[in-house]
């Protein structure tokens, strides 16, 4: 009986000694990995930012803009890349449905559109054949307040200097479902 007795006095002391403290260190590993992830991923929220100067209309969106050609409408005027083109009061007063200042500033861009199409499409395709013949894309950013007629003659211009994809531009907000 007393060996028991000693058996499990040996037993008690060593399950007293066995308490780990908890080891922090692969945890600080994961959630410095944590930290670095949502930080190099959180800055790329919006694909276009719109200028200050442009309010864009909401809409129920769920795909994101690629990376393309920016053509923008302010009340003011228009931009192919940044670059004035022309008077929105121009376009807005001439009777063409092209306009000839869109259209040439269009076609300047028309490499970039190219490349951007191909890099797209060659990242979409797994096989990396890329179709020769790629559409060009443009995204317009638009002010609210701008008329459609006037929309009307730049997508016009744009179609018409060879831009097959024409986007327009908006604010997701949260869906209605």
């Amino acid at each position: 009986m007393k060996r028991e007795s000693r058996r499990m006095k040996r037993m008690a002391r060593s399950r007293r000694r066995k308490t780990p403290g908890m080891n922090l260190t692969s945890l600080m590993d994961v959630f410095t990995i944590l930290v670095f992830f949502l930080l190099t991923n959180t800055s790329s929220n919006e694909a276009l930012d719109p200028p200050k100067v442009i309010t864009l209309p909401d809409s129920v969106v769920e795909t994101k803009p690629r990376e393309t050609v920016t053509l923008m409408v302010t009340a003011d005027e228009i931009l192919v890349e940044a670059k004035p083109v022309i008077a929105t009061s121009e376009v807005a007063s001439s009777g063409e449905n092209v306009i000839a200042a869109i259209k040439e500033a269009m076609q300047a861009e028309m490499d970039k559109a190219i490349m951007v199409a191909r890099s797209g499409d060659q990242a979409e395709s797994a096989d990396g054949a890329a179709d020769s013949a790629l559409p060009p894309e443009v995204n317009i950013l638009a002010d609210r307040t701008i008329p459609f007629s006037l929309l009307k003659k730049v997508m016009s211009s744009c179609t018409d200097a060879g831009y097959t994809k024409v986007s327009l531009a908006v604010i997701q907000k949260a869906s209605q479902g």
